[in-house]
């Protein structure tokens, strides 16, 4: 087998680039046609996506940077790394729980202020006479409301509990597997209406979608009051004009993110209601190597065998090898592509030892082991059939 050439677009950590030892996969940063890509927040465009192209492996969660429809189109399989800076992630928002509720960064700001007392018999007593307007309030006995339970929300919900904060849980996507392993503490909310009603706090952990664009906005907010709100997932999920417009309320009273605008820096610089941060959820060396690990391990995984695990647009499907000859076909999901596959491997003499055929939305993908050798000219006839989008021989 050939080395499959991998280039990375974004810094990768060295211990996840050192996995690619021993592989049947090269790391070469000089290459113009790679077989695969491994990138962090990296934009991807249309020239990255060049034919030779099979998969991109995101180290993080979120793909907004990459164009998902693009490569399904083209066959190119899609892979993050859910879950591998979900700690990272919850240990900043513990941070934004507590800058929020304790007045931290206000009295940092007021103490920084006081280089004029010189004096420690003047420093003390002000600092008694004035503490008292940074009061705060401890998070034990308030709600705190998680928008979004996957990796990083279900990890958020357990800390809550930790707290001994009342947890209240909101995601219609909610999987049979992932409900069990939240605690029983965990309340769940049949609405986000419902779950700003009833919060002080709500902390969102959703995905960018256009279903999700702007999806916590003032039809959430009427329902809140004095609600500290958290937004260390992306931005596009959070309509900022109308969070300035219920801080002016009072139906929001403060709000924390990892994704500064022009327009909440102008609001952060007159007002302390508003805390941001320089999008560091995911900014730690734990996180980075986790990620780096996880995608390189995906996308090796996938080069070397067809195996698919964490694509954001291919099917899940992986099978051990039984034969020396695997042949991996992406095609549109319309009827009768078994049937049509099947009888080309029939007439080109191929036996079949094993098969999977797994679906997701528009896109099909096959994975077969075929008994008796494969050669060029199979592949060709393979892919000559309508609505194939690629055929590729694994030897």
């Amino acid at each position: 087998m050939s080395k499959f050439q991998v280039k990375t677009l974004s810094n990768i950590a060295d211990v996840g680039l050192e996995r690619l030892e021993g592989t049947h996969c090269l790391l070469n940063n000089e290459s113009d046609l790679p077989d695969g890509v491994l990138v962090r927040s990296t934009k991807i465009n249309n020239e990255h996506l060049t034919d030779n192209l099979m998969a991109i492996s995101r180290a993080g969660a979120g793909v907004n940077n990459i164009p998902v429809d693009v490569c399904t189109e083209k066959g190119i399989v899609v892979f993050n790394t859910p879950g591998a800076n979900a700690n990272a992630v919850k240990e900043l928002v513990l941070a934004g729980l507590m800058l929020s509720s304790r007045n931290i960064y206000s009295s940092i700001d007021f103490v920084n202020s006081l280089t004029h007392l010189e004096d420690m018999s003047d420093l003390e007593p002000f600092l008694e006479e004035n503490k008292m307007q940074f009061k705060g309030s401890e998070l034990a006995g308030s709600t705190l409301g998680v928008v979004g339970l996957g990796a990083i929300g279900s990890k958020v919900a357990r800390m809550g509990v930790a707290l001994n904060m009342n947890v209240v849980g909101y995601d219609p996507a909610l999987s049979v597997q992932a409900a069990w392993k939240l605690p029983s503490q965990v309340h769940p909310a049949d609405t986000l209406e419902e779950l700003f009603k009833v919060s002080d706090y709500v902390s969102v952990h959703i995905p960018a979608l256009e279903s999700t664009k702007g999806i916590i906005n003032e039809t959430l907010f009427k329902q809140s009051k004095n609600l500290s709100l958290l937004n260390f997932a992306r931005h596009e999920v959070v309509n900022t004009d109308d969070v300035l417009t219920y801080l002016d309320k009072n139906n929001l009273s403060n709000f924390i993110t990892d994704f500064p605008t022009p327009k909440l820096i102008k609001r952060a610089n007159n007002h302390k209601d508003v805390i941001l941060l320089p999008h560091i959820g995911a900014s730690t060396s734990q996180a980075e190597e986790n990620c780096a690990v996880m995608a390189v391990n995906q996308l090796v995984g996938f080069l070397e065998t067809g195996n698919i695990k964490n694509s954001i647009n291919f099917p899940e499907v992986q099978i051990e090898r039984t034969t020396e000859n695997r042949i991996t076909i992406t095609n549109k999901n319309v009827p009768s592509m078994i049937g049509q596959i099947a009888t080309t491997l029939g007439k080109l003499n191929l036996n079949i030892a094993d098969m999977a055929n797994v679906s997701r939305g528009e896109i099909a993908y096959n994975l077969i082991d075929i008994e008796n050798n494969v050669e060029d000219e199979a592949i060709k006839a393979i892919s000559k059939i309508e609505n194939v989008v690629n055929v590729r021989l694994i030897k």
